[in-house]
């Protein structure tokens, strides 16, 4: 049994005006990655396109083994997103990749260090999913 101090927790304030609302969901897994397409030293990765390549490539690594195509489009994997926070291009790698093949989380982790990119640790929490303290 976690005692409270062990319980994983994904924390947020958020304040308006002067009332600060904090909310906290538990969770031990899934872990994600978020890519960042900034360099260490604070340039924008180029090409722009990079978080779709990158997609792109790890397309076949999901639930149930690699999907047919729909109609000759690619679709990404759940395990493997595009996206933008804050102005800024992301990926974000689920760890489950990493049961489904170890090689393939090599690989995006060694794109981000081989490319100097930012990475921070976190979980995506799906909205309303947050619980007042």
């Amino acid at each position: 049994m976690l005692r409270r101090s062990e319980v994983p927790c994904v924390a947020l304030a958020v304040t308006s005006g002067t009332t600060t609302a904090h909310y906290c969901m538990t969770t031990a897994k899934p872990r994600e990655i978020f890519i960042q397409g900034i360099t260490s030293d604070g340039r924008t990765f180029r090409p722009s396109d990079w978080a779709e390549r990158l997609a792109g490539v790890m397309s076949c690594f999901r639930p149930g083994g690699e999907a047919p195509s729909r109609g000759g489009h690619i679709s990404y994997s759940p395990y493997c997103v595009p996206t933008v926070i804050n102005g800024v291009k992301c990926v974000v790698v689920n760890e489950a990749v990493r049961a489904v093949e170890p090689m393939a989380w090599d690989f995006v982790m060694n794109f981000a260090r081989d490319n100097d990119l930012q990475v921070a640790e976190a979980c995506l929490v799906p909205d309303g999913q947050f619980k007042p303290r």
